[in-house]
């Protein structure tokens, strides 16, 4: 046999079995992706609203007529009852032109009975043909007019006598003083607001809801509040939603009544207000980050039990503070990435991080 054929053929051997004892080639490592639960955590939560406790009933109060403050009778965080005396006015200006007012209805009452006398004579001169109808029918003008004159004079005695009590400014209704600007002294005009009375037994939360949300709120649906520093929570229903909103928040105000307000809730206190009726489980909410596009439609990686990325086409809604809404193509409690998805392919291994338990690298 050829001496070099036996060369190549034990060369060529070894090669052989050199390969075939070679090492496999180590597999690549399973890659970390950052992943969350879809419809656990904050996502998934019940609306909340921050909002302060108001009275339903807040009245602002003050003098019909102007005049000098004499007198003040209540504190700010004084509980009064309806008709309870506020402040007072001096009341010689109106007293007096009350008695003038009266003066007046006397002098008119004397001249209709001096009137009625006068009418009285030219009857009978009539009755005897001494006198012309005519000059009869001017007595009577005369009389009437005499009386139109009494019921004038009346009536400013009345106004005059209206604005005698209203030097007395009394509470309209039963509550807390909240606010009062009234020194003795002081000289205000007719109108202006002296005190505030705020009607503690109609609380309510007074609250801003985006305009994305007011369609999936009505008078009446049940709400549940909580205070920042009362661990009891309290249950409210909406009592009225505004018909526009807001020109500078464009967020419509509502009104939440209180229906078991104890006396730990103040006026002015902070609340945080949500409502069940205004979540929707059948949305979901992922970070947008987790959502990647391919043309014109939107994706997800799923990773499944055995820690598999798969990617998965589905229907993106509005996008929100929270996140991008799931319309539809995922279901909640399905594992999705939210970071590190660019990096994916299909059927790739990764190693599942949830985010603040490990730093991803």
């Amino acid at each position: 046999m050829n001496k070099a054929f036996i060369v190549v053929s034990s060369t060529c051997l070894a090669l052989v079995v050199s390969a075939c004892h070679q090492a496999p080639e180590e597999a690549a490592s399973p890659r970390p992706v950052w992943v969350m639960s879809v419809g656990n955590g904050d996502t998934h939560a019940a609306a909340s609203y921050t909002g302060e406790v108001k009275s339903r009933y807040e009245s602002n109060i003050g003098f019909r007529i102007a005049g000098k403050i004499t007198a003040r009778a209540v504190n700010v965080g004084e509980l009064v009852k309806k008709g309870q005396l506020i402040a007072q006015l001096d009341p010689n200006d109106t007293r007096l032109n009350a008695q003038a007012a009266h003066a007046d209805v006397q002098t008119a009452e004397a001249t209709l009975a001096l009137a009625q006398a006068e009418l009285a004579r030219r009857q009978q001169l009539y009755s005897q043909a001494f006198i012309s109808k005519s000059a009869l029918d001017s007595y009577e003008t005369q009389v009437k007019t005499t009386q139109a004159r009494l019921a004038q004079t009346k009536s400013q005695a009345a106004v005059s006598q209206h604005q005698t009590a209203y030097t007395q400014l009394v509470a309209d209704r039963s509550g807390v003083i909240g606010m009062i600007q009234a020194e003795p002294g002081q000289v205000v005009a007719a109108g202006q607001t002296i005190a505030q009375i705020y009607d503690v037994q109609t609380l309510e939360i007074l609250i801003a809801v985006p305009e994305t949300l007011i369609d999936s709120l009505h008078v009446g649906d049940s709400a549940r509040i909580s205070l920042n520093d009362v661990a009891q929570t309290y249950q409210g229903r909406i009592r009225e939603i505004s018909p526009a909103a807001n020109s500078q928040t464009h967020a419509f105000d509502l009104r939440i009544q209180l229906l078991n307000a104890d006396q730990r809730i103040k006026l002015g206190m902070t609340a945080q207000v949500s409502f069940e009726a205004a979540t929707q489980p059948q949305t979901l909410i992922v970070p947008s980050t987790a959502v990647t596009r391919h043309g014109d439609q939107a994706g997800v990686w799923v990773i499944d039990a055995k820690h598999q990325a798969h990617l998965r086409t589905v229907t993106t809604g509005a996008l929100t503070e929270s996140g991008v809404e799931i319309t539809s193509g995922l279901q909640a409690q399905e594992t999705i990435a939210t970071i590190g998805i660019h990096t994916l392919t299909e059927g790739m291994l990764v190693q599942p991080v949830t985010p603040g338990t490990e730093v991803l690298r």
